[in-house]
């Protein structure tokens, strides 16, 4: 086994247990010069460059192929490959690591669904990795409900550039106004807590990949976004109230901290 490169974390990370580590995170790392083949991932990784063009050469099992990875671009390892690659010059690469659990949310049954891929450009994809680098550089103050969201957007933009398939133009059925006011009721009893989809979902009775559109559909607005001007609402009223800190009603709303919550007022 040759060393671990500086652009992949140590394993050890990634022994949690299951639905602990969340659907998607993020790594801004160096990326080395010269030979090494890249540790197994339980995840699929995408590597988007950062910086000027660096000369590579890609290699996964019999497929070769060289080139010049430019800014934006990126490569797709899909979980439980390895990918061999040699860098002629020093790097820096944005990883996004994606739970094999959303593809299976977003249609795809096996990991193997997610083919090899090298010096790909897709605006949408670019976008998701510069909205997770923020998220990472500010501390995550989204919270585990905004990365879960890129995290479903990122597969099923995945799936659809591998089969060549457009987003559909179908109309989503919105969700059912009783099941709505189940997460509703379930958002506001558990404001002060890191909510993630997965939570949202399951009380409405759909799968991550049927509650977002319906729940969109129905409300004007994605799950993060309702659940964001929730926590704006409930601060105001303490604020108002009186009695408490800045810093308590923050984190008794969900806020990671009070400039998060004061940015977030000021917005809305």
């Amino acid at each position: 086994m040759t060393d671990r490169p500086s652009c992949y974390p140590d394993p050890s990370s990634q022994l949690a247990a299951p639905g602990a580590l969340p659907w998607l995170d993020v790594l801004q790392t160096p990326v080395p010069t010269g030979v090494f083949q890249s540790p197994v991932d339980h995840r699929h990784v995408l590597c988007l460059h950062l910086g000027k063009p660096v000369p590579v050469t890609w290699k996964d099992g019999r497929m070769e192929r060289q080139g010049t990875r430019l800014h934006g671009q990126f490569c797709v390892v899909p979980a439980g490959s390895s990918t061999r690659w040699i860098v002629s010059q020093p790097a820096t690469s944005l990883l996004l690591r994606l739970s094999p659990d959303v593809l299976a949310e977003s249609g795809a049954r096996r990991f193997e669904d997610l083919a090899p891929a090298i010096h790909i450009r897709d605006p949408h994809i670019e976008r998701i990795g510069w909205m997770m680098q923020a998220e990472e550089r500010d501390g995550y103050p989204g919270g585990r409900l905004y990365s879960d969201s890129l995290g479903t957007a990122l597969a099923a933009r995945l799936l659809a550039l591998q089969q060549h398939d457009a987003p559909s133009d179908l109309r989503t059925p919105a969700l059912a106004s009783w099941r709505l006011r189940q997460v509703f009721d379930f958002v506001d009893a558990h404001l002060d807590q890191d909510l993630t989809l997965a939570e949202l979902a399951a009380i409405a009775g759909y799968s991550v990949s049927h509650f977002k559109p319906m729940f969109r559909q129905a409300v004007g607005m994605p799950a993060h976004r309702f659940v964001m001007e929730r926590r704006v609402e409930r601060a105001r009223a303490l604020l108002k109230q009186g009695g408490m800190s800045s810093t308590d009603v923050a984190l008794a709303t969900g806020f990671t901290h009070g400039s998060h919550m004061a940015r977030w007022l000021r917005r809305s």
